[in-house]
């Protein structure tokens, strides 16, 4: 089963998601999103497999998000995709892909619904 997890190891509801998917034998690709960050097409995969807009994975807390005015909803996907380019920080972690599904799972418990 392909799996991927856009991972912040210093993130406890991060590392609790890959525990999970660790003991139901799923070995996912992880990839740390904050040293690689993900290509915009990427980013576009992921959101259309998760049927959500790209502001459902921007994260609030500890990031840029309020100074760059991204809480202004007329703020464009381009903007925010490029300030996502620029800050990483700004994804809310972490995001599970399995096969055609993907979903932000905080809570941690949201990653049920994924795995089989």
């Amino acid at each position: 089963m392909d799996a991927v997890i856009y991972h912040n190891p210093a993130c406890g509801t991060s590392r609790k998601v890959l525990a999970f998917l660790k003991e139901k034998g799923v070995t996912p690709k992880v990839v740390e999103y904050l040293k690689n960050p993900p290509s915009r097409a990427e980013l576009e995969d992921v959101l259309k497999r998760m049927k959500a807009p790209v502001r459902a994975i921007l994260r609030k807390r500890g990031t840029p998000y309020a100074e760059l005015g991204l809480d202004d909803p007329s703020v464009s996907d381009d903007a925010i995709f490029a300030a996502i380019a620029k800050h990483p920080v700004l994804i809310e972690r972490p995001i599970v892909v399995i096969g055609a599904k993907a979903a932000l799972c905080r809570p941690a418990e949201t990653i049920a619904a994924l795995v089989p």
